[in-house]
């Protein structure tokens, strides 16, 4: 049930991938909608327009705090499916690329690598729990970017760059909307219009999620997966169902945290490295006492070396309740790609923060639908034992960690997420701990220069060479130019009974951020 319109409505505060998305949240603010309709709103648009990140059919996470309630995360994220398939339809239907995006990028795409997606169902219940707007309302910006087209992103066109023929050209509709009548590749500021995306997301306002799930648009995704080897069927998707969980909550210095609790992962290291992080910074940035602390307890956490902390540190995160989760947690699963976040606050202290993804894309995008799928069970940070190696039904694990946060003295509402693998929970933790311990302003705190201890084969210290980790650590460092995009791009949103509304967008990425007119 939506919950009751207040006396007023509501001002926001949006910080989204692009302008366009932005703007839509302002736009459903103004026609009445709250901060959970802004922000749906505003995803709605990035699955639009940010080609190659995301798209309808990601899979995502929602987590909101309306007034008066408690924190929860919408679990919208990505199933393995193949109920009611025989053993030999599966290994079929995929097939590993090679890209130079990030450095070497390996991935398996086809119609084999497409899990169900959850992502339109996450959206459309956090909105029938919280949210004030109609739905058609929520939406409508969405379509209208579809049909009436959109300038092609900077990120968008670097990722095609590299990815075009190899990931979204071998599929012909794809390929038809990347590429010009020439078959070159469209490049940043290219305009594209993608008609039958307005139509698919026309029956998704008429209809709500439902219409992937047991309706026409379902229809055209398992006709099209059996005529290619896929994997999803219509028993896959009707028996999707977005969860509502709990949120994990870390309270400390004022602030109840709330962010994605297990089975994913990205929270939970959030929080462990919150609770560890419990009053560092004291005042200001990163002394060097205290990045040597920052360094510990990334590596500690990151690194599953939980058995070497000292006696006060165990006590903290089983204060925490975080001991067990943290331990039980995999970092392999952090390594996910290609994710998009919203933050929205507005000021009858609601907060909203959504991340998606459709991982590197598998390059199907389903015929009558203008709708590109995920390559999810191709994520081999993801799916260790190969791409059909799950059971049907089985939810991936995640990276990610859309987070809102609390502050007991006033009511102030905040909420941030971030892109960037498993930079993401990093990115997440230094920003909070510099806002709410280290008395940075929030544009401060997103600004500020950042580390992030890699544990894949070797530990290294990456850190952005403004900040000065020299003798802060015996462990390897790779130093890398200020802003660096490698370390995410946070998105906050923040509400103050006593300063209003503010948002900041992260110089590491391109992004947009946008407040409702008084």
């Amino acid at each position: 049930m939506n919950h009751p319109r207040s006396a007023k409505t509501p001002r926001v505060a949006v910080a989204a991938p692009n302008r366009a998305a932005a703007d839509a949240g302002v736009r459903v603010a103004a026609e009445g909608g709250n901060a959970v309709d802004a922000a749906i709103a505003a995803t709605l648009v990035t699955m639009v327009n940010e080609i190659g990140v995301v798209s309808p059919a990601s899979g995502g996470f929602v987590t909101l705090q309306v007034a008066g309630g408690a924190p929860v995360t919408v679990d919208g994220w990505v199933e393995m499916p193949g109920r009611g398939l025989p053993a030999d339809r599966f290994g079929r239907g995929v097939w590993d690329v090679t890209t130079d995006y990030g450095g070497g990028t390996t991935t398996t795409v086809g119609h084999g690598s497409v899990a169900t997606p959850g992502g339109m169902k996450a959206l459309d219940l956090a909105h029938q729990r919280s949210g004030k707007a109609p739905w058609h309302e929520v939406v409508r910006p969405a379509i209208e970017v579809a049909r009436e087209g959109f300038t092609l992103s900077r990120t968008s066109g670097y990722y095609l760059g590299f990815t075009h023929d190899i990931i979204f050209g071998w599929h012909r509709p794809s390929h038809r909307v990347v590429h010009d009548d020439d078959g070159v590749v469209l490049k940043a500021g290219s305009l594209v219009v993608i008609p039958e995306l307005a139509e698919a997301l026309e029956l998704i306002a008429a209809e709500g999620a439902e219409t992937m799930y047991t309706g026409e648009l379902a229809r055209h995704l398992v006709h099209d997966m059996a005529a290619n080897d896929g994997l999803l069927t219509a028993e896959d998707l009707a028996a999707y169902e977005a969860v509502v969980r709990p949120a994990l909550v870390v309270k400390q210095n004022g602030w109840s945290l709330a962010t994605n609790p297990p089975p994913a992962v990205g929270g939970v290291a959030a929080a462990a490295m919150l609770a560890l992080l419990d009053g560092v910074p004291a005042q200001g940035g990163w002394g060097q006492t205290e990045l040597e602390r920052l360094i510990e307890v990334q590596h500690a956490v990151l690194g599953r070396r939980l058995a070497e902390l000292g006696d006060e540190d165990v006590r903290r995160l089983a204060g925490e309740k975080l001991l067990d989760l943290a331990s039980a947690g995999d970092p392999r699963a952090l390594g996910s790609p290609s994710t998009a976040t919203v933050s929205v606050v507005d000021d009858v202290g609601d907060a909203c923060a959504i991340t998606v993804s459709s991982g590197y894309g598998s390059g199907v995008m389903t015929p009558g639908t203008g709708i590109w799928l995920n390559n999810a069970l191709g994520e081999q940070e993801l799916v260790y034992g190969g791409p059909h190696s799950l059971a049907p039904g089985t939810r991936l694990t995640s990276n990610m960690a859309p987070s809102v946060a609390r502050r007991d003295s006033d009511g102030a509402m905040l909420a941030l997420g971030s892109p960037g693998s498993d930079r993401i929970p990093t990115a997440i933790a230094q920003v909070y701990a510099l806002y709410t311990h280290g008395g940075l302003s929030l544009e401060e705190a997103v600004e500020h220069p950042r580390l992030h201890v890699r544990v894949r084969q070797d530990v290294v210290v990456d850190f952005e060479d403004d900040l000065p980790v020299s003798g802060s650590t015996n462990l390897p460092t790779r130093p890398m130019p200020p802003h660096s995009m490698y370390f995410g791009g946070v998105a906050a949103a923040f509400w103050d009974p006593a300063d209003g509304l503010r948002a900041v967008g992260d110089p590491r990425r391109t992004g947009a951020v946008a407040i409702s007119a008084p």
